[in-house]
């Protein structure tokens, strides 16, 4: 794949009932880079995703995978793309009831025809590029989080697809742990020369593994800059964000709670009640 670019989003619209998600969001994904989609916690980053390989469809504007508009294509015509796009979910969406070789062997016993012995040697190839070779007779239920998370890995790549998306990555890992999967996503990207979307709110992940970030927040893109360039961004919101720090709006939202909790007598230790009584 060239410099083109592989997605696009223009104008994408989603609510779910009331709940409006996405507000018109547009962003290209360039072929053969790393493009990080950060924002907070339900902003909508993973509602994104899903839109790129079809799971779901936007209420207005077009999703564009590889010149052609996802939302116009039949049932057939998504699975083939489907088979383009490895994802990982959040949190590794292993088959509990399954071992390890056979979680990574799903998607291919899905699509493909293959004997016991190629499947056999694809899921050793995908398990080693993780650092899991071994493991294929573990059940996933006996992983730690780490490892379930670098099975994933292996399973998203098992199909050799064009596209990787990866959904809150380092969620619920520790610093080394996460570190990781940061230094798998580069080493992915490096070694299959993929195309690669993660979505995070964290920003050490974020940075690293990025080539290009764009901020999701009350459901459009309002920035986007490279790792370094972020920190240059004057917007207050994204400077909130980057910098860890409650908007002002939030703060004063606390204020309001602990003054109307005040006048309804919340300040009141239970010593105090119990003295009381």
């Amino acid at each position: 794949m060239g410099d083109e670019d592989i997605i696009q989003l223009r104008g994408v619209r989603k609510a779910f009932g009331a709940n409006e998600v996405l507000r018109g969001v547009d962003l290209t994904v360039p072929a053969g880079a790393t493009t990080v989609v950060i924002g907070p916690s339900g902003c909508g980053k993973s509602v994104l995703l899903k839109h790129i390989v079809g799971l779901l469809r936007p209420d207005d504007g077009e999703v564009i995978f590889d010149g052609e508009p996802v939302a116009a294509m039949s049932e057939t015509e998504l699975i083939a793309v489907r088979r383009r796009i490895g994802f990982v979910f959040q949190g590794g969406a292993l088959f509990d009831s399954m071992d390890v070789e056979h979680n990574v062997c799903f998607p291919l016993s899905q699509h493909e025809r293959l004997d016991r012995r190629q499947l056999a040697r694809r899921c050793r190839d995908c398990l080693r590029l993780v650092g899991l070779d071994g493991t294929q007779r573990t059940m996933s239920a006996d992983l730690s989080g780490g490892q379930k998370k670098r099975v994933a890995l292996a399973r998203a790549i098992i199909d050799e697809p064009d596209v990787i998306l990866y959904d809150e990555p380092t969620t619920g890992l520790d610093p080394v742990r996460a570190d990781l999967i940061n230094e798998l996503i580069l080493k992915l990207q490096r070694e299959l020369r993929t195309t690669a979307v993660v979505v995070t709110h964290d920003l050490a992940s974020a940075r690293k593994v990025g080539d290009r970030i764009a901020m999701l927040y009350d459901g459009r893109i309002i920035a986007e800059a490279s790792p370094d360039g972020l920190d240059r961004i004057a917007d207050p919101t994204v400077r909130h964000f980057v910098e860890g720090r409650a908007r002002p709006d939030e703060l004063r939202s606390l204020e309001l709670g602990h003054a109307v909790n005040r006048k309804r007598g919340g300040n009141r230790s239970p010593k105090a009640e119990d003295e009381n009584q």
